[in-house]
This record gives C-alpha cells, structure tokens and sequence, in this order.
C-alpha cells in the first residue's frame, strides 16, 4: 500500500482548516446579518399579569427606554433591574418571547405598616422589607407605624403581628411600635396610652404583655378609668398610670403581674 507523500497530507490538513474557517466566518457574517434585522427588534412589552400600584403602559414607558439590543442582545438582567428600580415593584421575571417581545411578570409590595417617622415615606411590605414610595401614594393614617434599626424590620414586623393581638383585649388597637438601638420595645395604642414593654426577645417580651393585659383590667375598671401608661420593665411587676389618677402612695405604682 503506497502512502502518501508528507507534503500532500499536509496540503490537505490546511485545506480542511482553511475551509473550516471560511465556513465559519461564513456563518458568523451570516448570523451578524439576520441578529441586526428589524424583526428582532424589540417592538412589545408584554405585563403578564394585574397590577394594583402600577399600569401596564407606564412601566414599558420607564423602562423600554433604558434597554439596548435586540431578542438575542438584549440584557434580561439589567432588564429586571430596570422594572425593580420603579415604586411600588417588588420582583420582575422578565423572559424572552421569539422574535421580538419581552414578557414580564411583576410582584408588587402589599403595604402592611409605615416605617419610621412621620417625615420619611418609607412602608413595610408582608415580607418585613422596608421599601419608598412617592407621597401621596398610600394613606398611611390606615396602617400602624413600625420603628426601629432597618436592618431589623422583620423582626419588628412580627412582633406587631404577635403584639396586636394581644392589645385587643383592651378593646384598643397597636398603633405603633417601636425598637431602639438597644433592643428595648415601645408601643403607642390608639387611645394614646405608651407601653414601656422593656428589652427582649419576642419569646420574652409576648408573655410579658400577656400578663400586664389579664391584670390591668381589674386595676382599671376599679377606677373606672383610661390607661395613660405603663411600665412593664419591673421584673415581677409593672407600674401603672392611668388619666385622672394620681400613683403616688398607690398600689397602681407597682402592680404585682406574679
């Protein structure tokens, strides 16, 4: 059997190659070609589903400006970012549809609270995130105000949710709630009456106002009055103010809860 020369399997290796990359520069020209056509371009922004705090017509408004590229170039993440910078956008799946559209499914925040200060337009969403709004946007005399360290606001969230309850058996509601720096907790009803609840863990501070509730009627209806505050940082007690009573001398100063 005659082998064939070097040079001629060699000649025939660099034909391969050399056609191997013609067809490839071919192709890459080819596809270069079809991406830049105007039936990719992307002409739809199609919102899946209802929204409550947004329409449909000013989300594609905000965001279809800060896109670039077509179906294939476009960027989905910088996509879902775009969507999840606008009030009121918790989440966006943002997937392609061939040839030319972006369909989108959005999440939006349910308010459950106001977060801080009466001059901040910040609320709470079920998941305890803190998010901004535009004022105006919610009527904030409806919800209860949280307060406390942002990175905690879960952690206050479902203390009110633990809390409120509770404070209904006064037949008054949780108004407001509050965490300082140093773990103590403060709550404001509606009637206006402060609660010192003291610092704790919810597993400690939730019986602590268990106990202050079942024995503060009594005390109060002896009285025939309104709480003004209380001050449940005593460790076997509480001290007890109520409107039109004065504590000083008086067992209300110091009601034993054990």
């Amino acid at each position: 059997m005659t082998q064939t020369p070097l040079d001629v399997r060699l000649m025939n290796a660099l034909t391969v190659v050399l056609m191997t990359l013609f067809v490839s520069a071919v192709l890459t020209l080819v596809m270069m070609w079809l991406l830049r056509q105007p039936v990719f371009s992307l002409t739809v922004i199609r919102i899946d589903n209802e929204l409550q705090h947004n329409n449909a017509v000013t989300l594609r408004a905000n965001v279809a400006p800060t896109l670039s590229g077509n179906f294939f170039s476009v960027d989905l993440a910088q996509a879902k970012a775009a969507f999840e910078s606008i009030p009121w956008v918790r989440l966006a799946v943002v997937r392609r549809e061939f040839p030319d559209r972006l369909r989108v499914r959005i999440e939006e925040h349910e308010a459950v609270a106001v977060w801080g200060s009466e001059e901040e337009v910040r609320l709470v969403n079920r998941q305890g995130e803190i998010f901004e709004v535009n004022q105006g946007d919610i009527e904030v005399e409806k919800l209860p105000r949280l307060m406390g360290p942002p990175a905690q606001s879960a952690q206050v969230l479902e203390a009110y949710r633990q809390l409120s309850p509770v404070f209904e058996r006064l037949d008054d509601v949780l108004a407001q709630l509050e965490l300082s720096s140093r773990g103590g907790w403060r709550a404001r009803l509606e009637s206006g009456a402060l609660i010192e609840i003291g610092p704790g863990p919810l597993q400690d501070i939730v019986p602590r106002v268990e106990r202050f509730v079942a024995t503060v009627v009594p005390a109060a209806s002896r009285f025939g009055r309104v709480i003004q505050s209380a001050d449940l940082r005593y460790p076997n007690g509480y001290a007890l103010r109520l409107y039109g009573v004065s504590t000083g001398g008086s067992d209300l100063a110091n009601k034993t809860t054990r």
